[in-house]
């Protein structure tokens, strides 16, 4: 089944450390440039620094916006203290922000189907007045005439199954609508990997960082279809009180998970047998930006 890295979360780390190459630690990273604390360690002892807030660099350094996508504030108050900025925004989440201003510019009232206070939430709520719909609470869309044109956005990491209910509801509310699909291909292929998985397991482990949005999705879809499903950061975090009476283990991960941590997890539990499910074949590629392919001088 598939796993480890997406083509976004490839990327972002390739422009971190190609950054570190041209200009020379500290490359400062506003934000986690991938959400897991593996990575960005790593990258911290090769010499990136991770930031929340575009004030607190030093003027006049290089910065290396996340994966997650950035508000147009953050590039505003960025040019005004003289940083050098890499964006390293996924294409799919940039695809969002593009969406965003077409369906602005053609008079449509925007909603935006995501997870309140998440980075990619942040910065894709900054690019045009949109209203958000957060799949966990309860839908307060506004009170727009039904003819209203609407079009619907979404988080690029959110589960499929709500995400659909989210939807219904909002075209049950407004004659005129117009979704986009923009969850990734990396969070689609790995939730329907882990419904098939759950067909053949007692309990899943979900490898990755408790505030990955596609991690804990992987583990609220293994719940809804039955199975108890923890999420762990890697062996440490493991329980042997969850493995008794349990013969048959699934293992999953989330798109920003090393490989290297699955293959721990595996070892720590030390399986007579282990057997990988096929799924989606993930062959998806991004081009860097056009900073990093010109050679370096």
């Amino acid at each position: 089944m598939p796993r480890g890295f997406c083509a976004g979360v490839v990327r972002a780390i390739d422009v971190v450390e190609l950054a570190l190459q041209r200009h020379g630690p500290p490359v400062y990273v506003k934000h986690q440039i991938v959400h897991n604390p593996y990575v960005v360690n790593s990258l911290e002892r090769k010499g990136a620094r991770t930031v929340e807030d575009v004030d607190d660099i030093p003027e006049g350094s290089t910065v290396v916006f996340s994966a997650h996508g950035s508000p147009p504030d953050d590039f505003r108050r960025a040019e005004k203290r003289n940083l050098h900025v890499i964006d390293a925004t996924c294409p799919l989440v940039t695809k969002v922000h593009n969406e965003a201003h077409k369906y602005a510019r053609d008079g449509r009232s925007l909603v935006l189907v995501g997870h309140r206070g998440h980075q990619e939430v942040v910065g894709s709520m900054g690019q045009e007045p949109m209203t958000l719909v957060d799949d966990r609470e309860d839908i307060d869309l506004p009170d727009w005439d039904d003819g209203t044109p609407v079009t619907v956005l979404t988080q690029t990491t959110l589960s499929v199954d709500d995400t659909e209910k989210a939807i219904a509801e909002i075209k049950s509310r407004f004659a005129d609508v117009v979704v986009r699909n923009d969850l990734c291909y990396a969070t689609t292929n790995r939730q329907m990997s882990v419904k098939e998985l759950c067909q053949h397991v007692e309990l899943v482990l979900v490898i990755g960082a408790p505030n990955s949005s596609n991690c804990n999705r992987l583990r609220e879809v293994a719940e809804a279809n039955g199975v108890p499903a923890h999420l762990i950061n890697g062996p440490e975090d493991l329980d042997p009180a969850w493995l008794e009476g349990v013969r048959n283990v699934g293992i999953t991960s989330g798109a920003s998970t090393p490989d290297l941590l699955v293959e721990r997890v595996v070892d720590a539990i030390a399986p007579d047998e282990v057997t990988t499910l096929r799924g989606a074949e993930e062959d998806v590629s991004f081009v860097l930006p056009s900073e990093l392919r010109r050679p370096s001088r």
